[in-house]
């Protein structure tokens, strides 16, 4: 039986302080017993010498300090897993909310996760297709890489993810395939636009979804990236499913992390984020990737809002150091209706040679990806240098190039957020787009492509 404590010695918004307890230790679990019975979660955050400072999951409204209980479990929060969990829907802290019946657990498995040992990983190299032509053709996603996108606020980040989620899978031999969507701090219409955009694509038979609304408390936020990492950890290392992990919104998840910081009273960091930010996410984000001797892998696509559009702002910036690569979201091209706003010049996938070529893609793919790149980037500049000098400085070549980037933004790149184009159809759009341009311009493809399909 664990020992209650009845040593409440003060309780200050979400914190609450217990004196003279014995063999707590950090992270661990435990619950307060209100004088009407009522049981509420809380978390061991900090303990010194006989002094143990929990933060509370649900509200500390009501809590009598002289005839509440306190009680220990000895062990950190733990995810009750088994196959069933896919095709169900999961609150912040790992509840069912979908009005199904509970989860029997296989095992139970710590949230915090086990760090994944750098000489058993296995280096990305397959093709995952996700029917988005901006990504599959310029910025290729590759299993078991951490791809985030770059968002400003009010821009359809959701509804990319969505779509990513929906459209997403391995090319090849029909290998089980799972998507896990955490959607962290989002509002309530957000959370139900995700739940019935996968049912009505039948989607959400493959997926797990863990949802934390706006509402919830900050300390539930920490724990539902974690919650969908564990889940993901199991059906990808013990049951050998390439599992895609999507985690939206990040910025919520560290303005919770800072706001738990602040109640603690630590020294802030840059822009009052905790000096231990960029260690807190890389636990996240490197719980992603592929094990030797393992058949499954952990695709990650962690979604955030950079606060005004920064990309220098302090979550977007650590995010950029730990991942490979990013997808950046542009409000310019969202203004000229281009859906989804993917500003491809500036997003980097540092993968996407190992996951393109002959038996993944096709072989032409990475000269078509260079070509349209330095298309793209001439035609941007020319329509610069239309906009200063006017039209009629341009040479008849640039006016070309200042087409082709329009043709490209509209036919390549905005693709609506329903359709789902194989990459074979990719490839061929942009060999369409490319035939606008002279034979003599296409210079970084080689001639035996030039020869087949131009």
């Amino acid at each position: 039986m664990p020992v209650e404590y009845k040593t409440i010695e003060e309780v200050a918004g979400p914190l609450m302080l217990v004196r003279d307890v014995e063999n707590v230790t950090y992270n661990e679990m435990g619950e307060i017993e209100l004088a009407n019975g009522e049981i509420r979660r809380c978390r061991v955050l900090e303990v010194d010498g006989s002094n143990a400072l929990v933060q509370l999951f649900e509200s500390s409204i009501g809590i009598n300090l002289s005839n509440s209980k306190v009680r220990f479990h000895g062990k950190p929060m733990e995810f009750g897993v088994s196959e069933d969990i896919l095709g169900r829907v999961f609150d912040g802290l790992g509840n069912p909310i979908d009005g199904g019946p509970p989860i029997i657990p296989e095992k139970r498995m710590n949230i915090n996760g086990l760090p994944m040992n750098p000489v058993a990983r296995n280096y990305p190299s397959e093709f995952i297709q996700t029917g988005v032509s901006a990504i599959d053709g310029l910025n290729t996603l590759v299993r078991g890489q951490k791809l985030p996108i770059f968002s400003g606020s009010g821009l359809p980040h959701s509804k990319l993810a969505a779509q990513i989620a929906r459209q997403a899978k391995t090319r090849g031999a029909e290998e089980p395939f799972a998507v896990v969507f955490a959607a962290i701090g989002i509002t309530f219409e957000e959370a139900n636009f995700f739940i019935e955009s996968f049912k009505e694509s039948g989607a959400i038979d493959r997926t797990v979804l863990f949802v934390n609304l706006a509402n919830d408390p900050a300390i539930e936020r920490i724990s539902t990236p974690r919650l969908a990492l564990t889940a993901s950890e199991y059906l990808a290392f013990e049951k050998g499913m390439h599992v895609l992990v999507i985690l939206t919104d990040i910025t919520n998840y560290a303005d919770a992390l800072r706001e738990v910081s602040a109640a603690k009273k630590e020294i802030p960091g840059r822009r009052g984020y905790p000096g231990y930010m960029y260690t807190d996410l890389a636990t996240l984000y490197e719980r992603a990737g592929r094990q030797k001797s393992k058949p499954g892998s952990i695709t990650m696509i962690p979604i955030l809002t950079m606060p005004e559009d920064d990309k220098t702002h302090p979550i977007p910036d650590l995010t950029g150091y730990i991942t490979e690569g990013q997808i950046i979201l542009s409000r310019e091209l969202y203004r000229k209706n281009i859906l989804p706003p993917v500003d491809v010049l500036p997003s980097l996938s540092r993968l996407k040679d190992k996951g393109i070529g002959e038996g993944k893609t096709r072989h032409d793919h990475s000269d078509t990806m260079n070509q349209l790149f330095a298309a793209y980037a001439r035609g941007i500049d020319a329509r610069e240098l239309m906009m200063v000098l006017g039209e009629s400085a341009l040479t008849d070549m640039d006016k070309l190039y200042a087409e082709f980037a329009e043709a490209f933004e509209r036919e390549y790149v905005s693709q609506g957020f329903e359709t789902d184009r194989t990459i074979e159809e990719t490839l061929d759009l942009g060999w369409k787009l490319l035939r606008m341009l002279p034979r003599t311009e296409l210079t970084r493809i080689r001639e035996e492509n030039l020869e087949k399909y131009y």
